[in-house]
């Protein structure tokens, strides 16, 4: 029934978004500085292609009293430049909870002009399509998701009959996601059961972190942005960033001041970008039921993701709109700019194909983005112990 009703209020949401996504203005852009050059769309046209596939080795679990299936059917889309010039990064995204491949589109769409392939996929349990209501505790099967995910892709990439071949670098993947696309981006980065050493990047948006001791960051070296809004309320700010900073020297943290957790999704611009806050949205669904859920859930994610062996802290507690959202918070649109900055900087830093091209991106990231935008977000990192 709770489901039911959230999927009635987002189709209503989704049948309204091509009008409002019509009259969205462009973001506003700072005139005449850095940041506006690097929003610049990059030399490629995008194009964008259907994807289906079936891990017919992992099972899908049953969700509550709904059966499984016997395989991982994952279905969403690529963007890929048209005609890359030469092999290009890979990046997997992943959505967040009750939600859909398409809410980072804005990034995708950004990415794939400057050549990156960028995949994005309906998980089978956590979004707003699977059967039954979400189960996030099935979080803990999407790290495999992404390693079959950059396994069908590099065979393709393989294929000279596959409209991907030659497009990706295989020695260039990165993993990003949102909310809890940001805890399955942290888990196959860094968990030392479920990570994929192919990983060479990591972005965490507004993820979650309490369930993560600092034992859990053994990697020092994998390039780790976290990417949040101090005003978010649904993944709270002080919980889930800051202490990241101590317990894992290296990491970098872009900080948007008064900017909302929803806001980083695509509705939040178009068929929300009327409202406020959008957190107000996200926290009248966690309190029409769905806290009870959530909280039931927390034993069981925590049992899932393992013990302190794995770095997980097996005594924590999820805070999740316990504190009311302010009455506004930066503009969607605003914030999705922001991200579009110092996402594709940080991937630039890393998987540019020249060193000049990848320091200046670095540069960018690290100084120039928060001396050009001091009065909404700081950039901060820590480089040792």
């Amino acid at each position: 029934m709770k489901k039911r009703w959230i999927a009635l209020v987002l189709l209503l949401f989704l049948a309204v978004a091509g009008y409002w996504f019509a009259t969205v203005p462009a973001s506003p852009v700072p005139a005449g500085s850095a940041s506006a050059a690097r929003l610049q769309p990059g030399l490629y046209a995008v194009v964008v292609d259907d994807f289906h596939a079936e891990d017919a080795s992992r099972a899908t679990p049953p969700n509550r009293d709904i059966s499984g299936h016997p395989g991982r059917v994952l279905d969403g889309e690529i963007w890929r430049p048209q005609s890359p010039a030469q092999p290009g990064p890979l990046v997997v995204y992943s959505h967040g909870f009750m939600s859909y491949h398409r809410e980072g589109v804005y990034l995708a769409q950004f990415l794939a002009s400057r050549g990156y392939t960028v995949i994005a996929v309906d998980y089978p349990l956590t979004g707003m399509a699977g059967p039954g209501d979400p189960l996030v505790t099935d979080v803990v099967n999407q790290p495999g998701d992404i390693s079959f995910l950059i396994d069908t892709l590099l065979a393709r990439n393989s294929d000279p009959q596959d409209v991907l071949h030659g497009s990706i670098d295989p020695g260039r993947i990165a993993a990003v996601g949102v909310s809890l696309g940001g805890l399955t981006t942290t888990l196959v980065s860094f968990h030392p059961r479920l990570k994929d050493p192919r990983i060479r990047a990591a972005v965490s948006i507004a993820g979650p972190t309490t369930l993560l001791a600092p034992a859990f960051f053994t990697d020092m070296q994998l390039p780790y942005l976290m990417l949040y809004g101090d005003a978010d309320v649904i993944v709270p700010y002080a919980d889930n960033a800051l202490p990241v900073l101590q317990e894992r020297p290296g990491t970098l943290l872009v900080t948007l001041k008064n900017a909302s957790h929803a806001g980083f999704a695509q509705p939040a611009a178009t068929i929300m970008r009327f409202v406020a806050n959008p957190d107000t949205v996200g926290c009248r669904a966690v309190s029409s039921g769905l806290a009870e859920e959530m909280a039931g859930d927390t034993a069981a994610l925590i049992a899932a993701l393992g013990d302190a062996s794995d770095g997980i802290n097996i005594h924590a507690e999820l805070r999740v709109c316990t504190d009311p959202p302010p009455p506004t918070s930066m503009p969607a649109a605003r914030q999705h700019m922001f991200t579009t900055l110092a996402v594709s900087a940080f991937l630039d830093s890393v998987f540019a194909a020249d060193a000049p091209a990848r320091e200046a991106a670095n540069q960018f990231l690290r100084q120039t983005l928060g001396v050009e935008n001091a009065g909404e977000l700081s950039v901060t990192t820590t480089t040792g112990q």
